[in-house]
């Protein structure tokens, strides 16, 4: 069935509906999917609202399991895909903020009350062609409004990471948030404390990634929400920077513009933009002019107790840390020995800080002259090799007559620079090279061991 032009839905869908309706039962598409068919946008997941119960269920789909039987929720397999499949139901008393004490199955209507906002809360028959609107939310898309379904104070109670998917959805879909329901948000800030980190991550990574960065960022300093969770991004706001380095004005200026400027980013470039000047507030001097001395190293500081707070993985932590701890050192790309620099370009995370030092210029000078040497430089190493094999090791230094230990590993350290320096090529000047400079340490020749 096609809805006035827009997206077809699945035929896996059509065929879930088809037979349940089939054995008398209802059955509609729900929440997000219904609102990105009315908004001309493919789902990236379709959800499934029943009065079947889920036994019921996994009796007609036999690639079936009972993911939240509590909930009356059934995930289905149909082919690759996956399709979640839930009762109409009714929630009890949300005691802990997340989950509710009871759940009561009910109607459409009364399912349709219990969700979160106006824009989530339709259903559609994909057989009928027709919309299904109990609160409003097909006005409030015409109306580029995010409201809360009943009374906002209510419903951000029941659930806290409301307040934040409120903001997610104001940014991605770029609609107001409606009055009533942003006084709320703002009075009820401080419940997002009670959120676990991992559920708080996952949703600003979201508005880190979706394209909208830069406007939920903002919604949530507004909100008070970014006080709450990320009080050292918060911080940034109003901290003045020197105008002749910084045009655009204070630091938190110069952040979003960055986040504006991201394209399609990894989630951990868009973490390393969103905290790359946070060491700036407490670094703050005032000299000759503004001066954030150090601050890259304390931002990697502040950035990695900010990734333990929200429980990330030691890998995405590594990688954020160093964008943060290292965005500085790449404006002395031109002026470092060859060595130096290959190294530096073959780290791993270089893409990733060649890509934040990119959008940091154009928020900020708009000179992008070292950009342009370092790509310049990378296309050179992709001929030269940034990483040629290695001339010597280990075994080839015994062989020459060098005791084992630690010393190797300098040697081999040493080795590499003047390889990567092109002052040796070959075996022959790699064993003349470190003859000549290690010579001392040669067992035959009565040096130290």
């Amino acid at each position: 069935m096609n809805l006035k032009g827009q997206p077809e839905v699945e035929e896996g869908v059509m065929h879930l509906v088809r037979t349940l309706r089939e054995e008398g039962y209802q059955a509609l598409l729900a929440g997000g999917c219904v609102r990105d068919l009315l908004l001309g946008r493919t789902p990236q997941d379709w959800d499934v609202a029943t009065d079947a119960d889920p036994e019921a269920v996994q009796r007609l789909f036999s690639h079936s399991e009972a993911v939240g039987a509590h909930f009356g929720v059934v995930l289905v397999h149909l082919g690759d895909r996956q399709y979640e499949v839930a009762r109409f139901r009714q929630d009890g008393a949300y005691l802990d903020g997340r989950h509710p004490d009871i759940v009561v199955f009910g109607s459409a209507e009364e399912d349709a009350r219990r969700r979160d906002f106006t824009v989530n809360g339709m259903f559609f028959d994909p057989l009928a062609g027709q919309v299904i609107d109990f609160v409003g939310g097909r006005e409030d898309l015409e109306r580029q409004l995010i409201r809360a379904i009943g009374e906002p104070r209510l419903r951000f109670e029941e659930d806290h990471l409301r307040l934040l998917r409120a903001v997610r959805f104001s940014a991605r879909l770029g609609f107001a948030i409606e009055a009533q329901t942003l006084a709320a948000i703002a009075e009820s800030a401080p419940l997002i404390r009670r959120v676990s980190a991992e559920r708080v991550r996952d949703e600003l990574t979201l508005m880190l990634i979706e394209g909208q960065a830069a406007r939920a960022m903002q919604l949530l300093l507004e909100t008070s929400l970014l006080t709450q969770i990320l009080p050292e991004v918060a911080a940034m706001d109003g901290v003045a920077q020197p105008p002749e380095f910084h045009p655009e004005g204070d630091v938190w200026t110069h952040v979003r513009l960055m986040l504006e400027k991201m394209a399609g980013p990894t989630s951990t470039l868009a973490w390393g933009v969103l905290l790359h000047d946070i060491g700036k507030p407490p670094t703050y001097r005032e000299a000759d002019r503004i001066r954030f001395d150090e601050h890259d190293a304390v931002g990697a500081r502040m950035a990695d107790q900010i990734c333990q707070r929200l429980h990330m993985s030691n890998a995405q932590a590594e990688r954020i840390d160093q964008l943060v701890g290292q965005h500085m050192r790449i404006r002395h790309a031109p002026q470092m020995r060859p060595s130096k620099l290959k190294r530096l370009l073959r780290e791993p995370y270089f893409p990733e800080l060649l890509e934040l030092h990119r959008i940091d210029c154009l928020a900020s000078h708009g000179s992008l002259d070292i950009y342009d040497f370092c790509k310049a430089q990378l296309q050179e190493g992709e001929s030269e090799g940034l990483s040629p094999p290695r001339l010597l090791n280990g075994d080839d230094l015994i062989g020459m007559g060098f005791k084992p230990g630690p010393l190797f590993k300098e040697i081999l350290a040493a080795l590499e620079d003047e390889q990567l320096e092109g002052g040796v090529s070959n075996r022959e000047e790699a064993e003349r090279f470190v003859r000549e400079r290690y010579g001392t340490f040669l067992i035959d020749r009565g040096g130290e061991t």
